[in-house]
């Protein structure tokens, strides 16, 4: 299967902007739906992201306008441009494969989506901290 790391968050102000990249293995990211989630301190972990192979997208309705999903083929990887950053977007990023219906495959496994932490769906994490 495929195998995703997160990587490229950091510190920015209020206004500023980052670009995180999902860099896969084992399996191409054009092949299937990558998501973005994200999980800020004291909240559950939520969809944030997501593109699939033909190229639709989906937003958080908080980022939409601000966030923009792109595939690089090239490099195996899928970027989140980060614009606009607010300190509420504070929180370790993450990427998995698989959106929506994921999600909903993981809970009917009896599984509990509300950490991003299991390593088995979930890429290692970039912590993204916005300060006001």
């Amino acid at each position: 299967g495929i195998q995703l790391m997160g990587s490229g968050g950091g510190s920015v102000q209020a206004g500023g902007s980052l670009t995180l990249s999902c860099t896969a293995s084992g399996a191409s990211v054009e092949d299937t739906i990558i998501g973005w989630y994200r999980q800020a301190p004291g909240h559950e972990c939520e969809l944030v992201s997501t593109i699939s192979p033909d190229g639709s997208t989906y937003y958080l309705a908080s980022v939409k306008g601000r966030f923009t999903i792109v595939r690089d083929n090239g490099k195996n990887s899928v970027n989140l441009q980060l614009n606009s950053l607010r300190p509420d977007d504070t929180g370790v990023y993450y990427c998995a494969e698989g959106g929506v219906e994921a999600i909903e495959a993981y809970v009917r496994e009896g599984r509990d989506p509300t950490s991003c932490q299991d390593s088995d769906f979930w890429g290692q994490g970039t912590q993204v901290t916005v300060s006001s």
